[in-house]
């Protein structure tokens, strides 16, 4: 079976059904097992409250899939600054594809449409994470151009709230 035409665009923070697509994906995520496994999913209050910081970030990018009418994936990025190679960057932080939309080619719409902004943007590299344990979004990554940087890295973090 052909998979169905996925478009991507910005978020239109002017769309209601734009800014309810956030909260929904982001919950999608949060619930997903790849995502943060099993967590609160944010109250509908808190989705807003996502949107309205995301849509006021001055470097947020945050792009929607959608198949036919359904926004089915989305991914937060944000655009900041590489000193080694003094020239603006891309990172990546979510990317979220509903889990009956996946397999249908959104994920790697959404890669696309940011590593054409990024180049656009003359950005020098697109960063991002993804969990040791995620074959399906490494193999996916992989085959968009992304690798491991060598010497490899590991992500850390120091949680300030609880």
């Amino acid at each position: 079976m052909k998979n169905p035409d996925v478009t991507v665009r910005r978020c239109d923070y002017a769309d209601t059904d734009d800014l309810n697509a956030i909260g929904t994906l982001i919950n999608a995520y949060i619930e997903d097992e790849m995502g943060d496994g099993g967590g609160e999913p944010l109250e509908r209050q808190q989705q807003l409250r996502l949107a309205e910081a995301l849509g006021r970030h001055p470097k947020s990018i945050v792009l929607l899939a959608c198949i036919g009418e359904v926004r089915c994936g989305m991914l937060v990025a944000f655009e900041n600054f590489s000193t080694f190679t003094v020239s603006p960057m891309i990172n990546i932080h979510d990317v979220i594809v509903l889990k009956e939309y996946r397999g249908k080619n959104v994920g790697r719409r959404l890669l696309e449409a940011v590593i054409s902004m990024a180049r656009e943007r003359r950005c020098s590299r697109i960063t991002l994470e993804v969990r040791v344990d995620n074959p399906v979004a490494r193999h996916l990554y992989k085959s968009a151009g992304f690798d491991s940087p060598s010497p490899e890295m590991s992500y850390w973090r120091k949680n300030l709230q609880e």
